[in-house]
């Protein structure tokens, strides 16, 4: 009888332990006020597979340079997009992504600008032993202001990048190991991702 219910409960269990992944800000109201001083903000989602599906997927990991792999980026994970107005407009976006670490999960969101610049860099899930380095604001600065052009030439497999590129100048904090690699690669994920479902659909 125990067997026959401990069977029943993981099978329970099951759609949700392996659903897909998504990313939520913990407090928007919070967050998006200290991102984007001032702002109100739309929450809108996306995924790869209502965006575009299996050629979509194909054309962020070709771009990416590595494929998608686990739970944080099957094709049907949900993506929270957290639009900020002012004035009527747009001013810009609040966007993250699961990436996995060497720990587990790490939640990396991005505060961009209305042209795709990186405003703010921010880590609100981490798990690792350099972790309040890779949340300090010394690490968090060397973004600002950054785009995909800037980490188009980064590998994420080999976790490197072009010499003399701005992501090549990205210093990693001590004793973040893989960390800081996986870090790299949600950064450039999630640029993408943005350019796919925001930036490259308003230029056209």
């Amino acid at each position: 009888m125990r067997k026959i219910f401990f069977a029943m409960a993981m099978m329970l269990l099951a759609p949700r332990a392996f659903a897909a992944v998504g990313c939520d800000l913990n407090d928007p109201d919070r967050d998006a006020a200290r991102l984007f001083p001032g702002a109100t903000y739309k929450t809108s989602y996306l995924s790869l597979k209502t965006s575009g599906g299996v050629p979509l997927l194909e054309r962020v990991e070709a771009r990416l340079g590595d494929k998608f792999h686990g739970l944080y980026e099957t094709i049907d994970v949900p993506y929270t997009l957290y639009t900020m107005y002012k004035g009527g407009a747009a001013a810009g976006y609040i966007h993250g992504v699961n990436q996995k670490g060497e720990y587990g999960g790490i939640q990396v969101f991005l505060a961009l600008d209305k042209a795709g610049a990186i405003k703010a860099f921010y880590i609100q899930k981490l798990t690792s032993r350099a972790a309040k380095a890779l949340r300090s604001k010394e690490f968090a600065a060397q973004f600002e202001g950054l785009t995909l052009k800037d980490f188009e030439g980064y590998d994420p497999v080999s976790g490197k990048a072009p010499a003399g590129s701005k992501a090549a100048a990205i210093k990693p904090p001590a004793g973040a190991g893989a960390d800081f690699a996986a870090v790299l690669r949600a950064v450039k994920k999630n640029l993408i991702l943005m350019d796919e479902f925001v930036y490259s659909k308003k230029a056209k």
